[in-house]
């Protein structure tokens, strides 16, 4: 399975719109040779640079397995997602503390054979991304650098 952007590379910046720095939405992301057995998707974006470990930006999950892509900034309805570091819901922007250096942010799809993701009821960005690695068919992870 291939995770990509057409905002950015992989190890490459991520452009400041992304950002908290801008205007913060979630960037385009696109996926391929998804296994044939997939029936839905989580997505994590994750610090693991932050400096009291790693930091939740994004996750969501029981994406449905039709889907190959996300547009810039795109709202999903009925979709579910975990609560985000920042304490709420949907996307968080990287913002890492000033002069801290370069940080590494994390895209991670995760690719299920069943529809539904056994995550709790309302799970933290954390929960969502432990319960995705324990029980994903497939991974593929984009990176993203920033600093401030």
């Amino acid at each position: 399975m291939r995770l990509l952007s057409p905002a950015f590379a992989n190890g490459q910046p991520l452009p400041r719109r992304f950002t908290c720095d801008g205007e913060n939405v979630s960037p385009p992301l696109q996926w391929t040779s998804v296994p044939p057995e997939t029936r839905s998707f989580a997505l994590v974006c994750s610090d693991p640079d932050a400096p009291r470990g790693t930091f939740n930006h994004w996750a969501i999950f029981d994406l449905p397995a039709s889907l190959t892509g996300l547009t810039e900034g795109q709202v999903l309805y009925g979709i579910r997602g975990g609560i985000n570091d920042f304490g709420k819901l949907g996307y968080g922007g990287p913002c890492p503390p000033r002069g801290h250096g370069t940080h590494q942010y994390v895209f991670e799809l995760f690719a299920f054979p069943v529809d539904r993701l056994d995550c709790g009821l309302q799970p933290s960005g954390a929960d969502v991304a432990r319960a995705a690695r324990k029980q994903a068919a497939a991974v593929a992870r984009l990176t993203g650098l920033y600093a401030r």
